[in-house]
């Protein structure tokens, strides 16, 4: 099997664009209906799906396209978008570059509880007021991506941003007290950084907790309260995530992804990977193959 295809840049043809807006039925049109096979970007997309039928595969999990919905896919994200007809809508990408380039900080996206990068990734399903609004905000910037306005992107900027806290209002967990909140966000960006630098040798919550210097119970009571769960299940569906990726996308045995993901024997990563899928590793890629 090859390893999955990435796109590297927002625009293949011009270097230096970092954000793309277009309509999903133009899409659709271009690729004469073809799906796209698995693939990754290594920038943020957000679907705003206004009519559609079919399937939206995120990281392995599998979400109806139906109407009214929001996808938010990170960067790094496997995912394949499969229409049964034309789909209507906006899909919107944007890279770190953008962000910066238009005043909008890193830690603003990171604040957010959209782009989940590991686990699960379900739509966001707003009432139709509210995806009214979300979709007049993209209207906006689609017409403006397609303009010679002066500041063009400064304002696609400006309306990107209403258009995420709208989104992110809609699904905001529990907000934390805005005496803690800075904090908490600080807290959140250094775990999720220490993870992905170390989940394939370290699983346990205490080990990154001490690199924080603080206790486990604080960090999992932060993070909870900012995500919706804990620091040990956004450690366990990132070592997950990585190995439904390294048994679909290489040729490696259960053994050898066993070690590559810092588990001490085989049974091991075969018995954690079937708590958390109900299937076993090899059970998992003959189930996905097939599909």
């Amino acid at each position: 099997m090859n390893t999955v295809k990435t796109y590297q840049k927002v625009n293949s043809e011009k270097e230096n664009v970092s954000f793309g807006i277009s309509k999903m039925e133009d899409i659709y049109t271009k690729r004469n209906g073809e799906v796209d096979e698995p693939h990754r970007h290594n920038y943020y997309t957000v679907l705003i799906v206004n009519k559609a039928k079919g399937l939206h595969k995120i990281d392995f999990n599998i979400y109806e396209l139906a109407n009214q919905q929001i996808f938010f896919v990170a960067p790094g994200q496997v995912h394949q978008v499969i229409e049964t007809k034309k789909s209507y809508g906006f899909a919107m990408t944007f890279s770190n570059q953008f962000l910066v380039e238009n005043s909008i900080p890193l830690s603003f996206i990171d604040s957010l509880n959209l782009f989940q990068n590991y686990g699960q990734s379900p739509p966001l399903l707003p009432i139709d007021e509210q995806f009214d609004t979300i979709e007049s905000f993209a209207e906006n910037i689609f017409c403006l991506f397609n303009s010679d306005a002066i500041m063009k992107n400064l304002s696609i900027g400006a309306f990107l941003k209403l258009l995420l806290i709208e989104c992110n209002n809609i699904c905001a967990i529990n907000p934390i007290e805005s005496d803690i909140d800075t904090t908490g966000d600080n807290l959140i960006r250094a775990f999720k950084k220490a993870v992905e630098s170390n989940y394939k040798k370290e699983h346990s919550t205490t080990y990154y907790a001490n690199g924080l210097y603080i206790t486990p119970d604080h960090l999992n009571r932060t993070f909870k309260a900012k995500i919706g769960k804990t620091a040990k299940d956004y450690i366990q569906a990132r070592i997950i995530t990585e190995a439904k990726r390294l048994l679909y996308f290489t040729d490696l045995t259960n053994k050898a992804i066993a070690y590559e993901l810092g588990f001490n024997e085989p049974a091991n990563f075969s018995a954690f990977f079937k708590k958390h899928t109900q299937l076993s590793p090899s059970s998992f890629k003959k189930n996905e193959i097939k599909s």
